[in-house]
């Protein structure tokens, strides 16, 4: 890892949609950092702080709790004076300070906001942005869950040129990689080669001049991929396009979270069937949590990203922690709590 030849501290900002794999690449970046002083933001949107307890679970010394901040009042490009700033002073102020700094945004974030902070006079002295790594799930790019309809969105744009038929969810996907220095197109593996043209191509209608774009499986590269990029980006905010560069309010009224306490449970394969099914009855993008297993001394983490459900042990349950799990289910506004619950509380029925 490489410091700003400024002096300054470098700042590694984390962006991408939800579930694209921001939390596994950071925690793959941690394990490889050979004991350097990194401390860690995590901007969550949901009331449970199931990504700081992904990144804590990453059995390695770098992962010290102390050296890991969550924001979790809210969206961080929303809350910049009343959280972010006040954070990073204090992380500044510490005897030893962040030899790099990661921030993990939620996937509901404008980058842009966010790296008009680094100007404030307390911060621009000290800490420079050494790059903005936007993160895409290859196989949703694929399938086009940017737009409900895009053939239709085109042809409705080139019959007139003054409307604007983008989704929220689009308009997203376009704020973060056109701010980005360094794209990874996460999931490699659920594509075939002759996907990579298509999906390689939407994502480069969005970049600027310059930006590289690499693939990853499982959210793992080098941590020399990711870092000493040296891009300054709080002095380059002209080139990085937004739709809100005309002072307009970024609204969160399209999107919920839904917090569930989940039960210890018997059946891993049951429950995820069930959980599977909840997802796909409503608007759901996003679904990340820590699980409880009978007669397992292990974490369940389960992730999931429209109807694809993955799960995996990370860590022994410590003694002084209560065996309880929850999950965090993001949508759209509208998303309903109780079919939620009553799916995941079922037990599966035994033969």
């Amino acid at each position: 890892m490489q410091t700003a030849s400024s002096g300054k501290i470098p700042t590694t900002v984390f962006t991408g949609f939800l579930g694209a794999g921001k939390t596994s690449l950071i925690r793959n970046l941690l394990k490889r950092l050979d004991g350097r002083r990194v401390a860690l933001i995590i901007n969550e949107f949901g009331e449970v702080g199931i990504d700081r307890e992904l990144i804590l679970g990453c059995g390695d010394a770098t992962c010290r709790e102390d050296d890991i901040v969550e924001l979790a009042n809210g969206c961080i490009c929303c809350t910049v004076a009343d959280d972010f700033v006040p954070t990073m002073q204090a992380l500044l102020a510490r005897p030893l300070p962040p030899e790099h700094i990661v921030i993990e945004t939620s996937g509901l974030a404008l980058p842009k906001p966010l790296l008009r902070a680094f100007a404030w006079p307390e911060i621009r002295t000290r800490v420079t942005v050494d790059g903005v790594v936007a993160v895409v799930d290859a196989a949703a790019v694929r399938d086009g869950l940017f737009a409900p309809d895009p053939a239709r969105v085109e042809a409705q744009r080139s019959a007139d040129e003054a409307l604007d038929h983008e989704t929220p969810l689009e308009e997203l996907f376009e704020e973060q990689l056109g701010a980005a220095d360094l794209v990874v197109v996460n999931k490699a593996d659920l594509l075939a080669e002759a996907d990579w043209p298509l999906v390689e191509a939407r994502v480069r209608e969005e970049l600027r001049p310059g930006v590289r774009l690499v693939r990853a499986r499982g959210a793992d590269l080098a941590p020399a991929v990711l870092v000493g990029l040296c891009a300054a980006a709080e002095d380059d905010l002209a080139s990085r396009p937004s739709h809100h560069d005309d002072g307009k309010e970024h609204e969160h009224d399209d999107f919920t979270s839904v917090h569930i306490d989940v039960p210890p449970i018997g059946d891993i394969r049951a429950f995820v069937e069930r959980l599977g099914a909840a997802v796909a009855a409503q608007p759901v993008f996003r679904v990340k949590g820590l699980l409880a297993v009978e007669g397992k001394p292990m974490r369940l983490v389960v992730q999931g990203v429209g109807d694809r459900i993955q799960h995996h042990f990370d860590r022994p349950w410590r003694p002084d922690e209560a065996r309880r799990g929850a999950l965090v289910v993001i949508g759209e506004a509208g998303l309903e709590r109780a079919p939620l619950e009553t799916a995941l509380m079922e037990r599966a029925c035994t033969s």
